[in-house]
């Protein structure tokens, strides 16, 4: 594991969803969900850490098992279906901080609900991180299958409008600029932007591009059931045995 570059991993895993109750921990092929996360991290070699933020004792103990460190566990205010989570990161790295008496440089955030990331993804970002000592960031996306400057939203009296106005300008698809969605497959920030920063959108952030196949994301009975479908298909990592 690196030392020179210490690289923080948090996997966040709040007890009380509602889309889908116990996702994080529900079994998708032979790993409880939130252990593709682990695993991805345990084998990433630029990892220094892995640690997984909860308020729950059960995910507390399904990430010990997959392999997870939990030197403190998340406090209430934190783990409310409104809490936003950057606090949480800070949390995680300050805690982490403290006990480990380790001055992490990076922060790696892992979603347990986004499998589809592979430690070749990870190390990939940290070293796009490393080599550009202007970016704060570093944010996994994918080029949706349809192109949103098309896309419209409704006004008050229920007329459509256009979502970005530009979009009218183009004319043929083959024209229209790239376009990139967040997928919450990996987000790798500078340890010292998470402290100073209000909002992790204030970096400058570069892309870590994945394909919109493996840009799986588990809200719902429905997405459980496409990432069973990845999983069979070989779109999401698995660790070896």
């Amino acid at each position: 594991m690196s030392s020179v570059h210490p690289v923080l991993a948090v996997v966040p895993a709040r007890g009380g969803s509602k889309g889908l109750p116990g996702k994080n921990i529900r079994p998708l092929g032979d790993l409880p969900l939130i252990g593709y996360a682990i695993k991805c991290a345990l084998n990433s070699p630029s990892v220094a850490k892995v640690v997984c933020s909860t308020d729950s004792m059960e995910i507390a103990d399904v990430a010990r098992e997959m392999g997870a460190e939990l030197p403190f566990m998340r406090p209430a205010e934190l783990a409310s279906d409104t809490s936003a989570m950057w606090p949480v990161v800070r949390h995680a790295l300050d805690c982490a901080c403290s006990h480990y008496g380790v001055d992490f440089q990076s922060v790696l955030l892992l979603d347990p609900t986004s499998p589809g990331r592979t430690p070749e993804d990870v190390e990939t970002a940290i070293r796009s991180l490393e080599a550009d000592p202007g970016a704060d960031a570093v944010v996994g996306v994918s080029e949706p299958e349809f192109n949103p400057i098309w896309h419209c939203v409704v006004e008050s009296g229920g007329y459509m409008r256009d979502l970005v106005p530009e979009g009218r300008t183009y004319t043929r698809r083959q024209d229209l600029p790239s376009v990139y969605r967040i997928n919450a497959s990996l987000y790798l920030w500078r340890a010292a932007f998470v402290r100073s920063a209000e909002n992790w959108r204030d970096g400058k952030s570069l892309l870590h591009i994945i394909s919109e196949s493996r840009a799986v994301h588990v809200d719902t009975p429905e997405d459980f059931a496409h990432a069973e479908e990845a999983l069979g298909k070989g779109l999401i990592w698995q660790p070896p045995r």
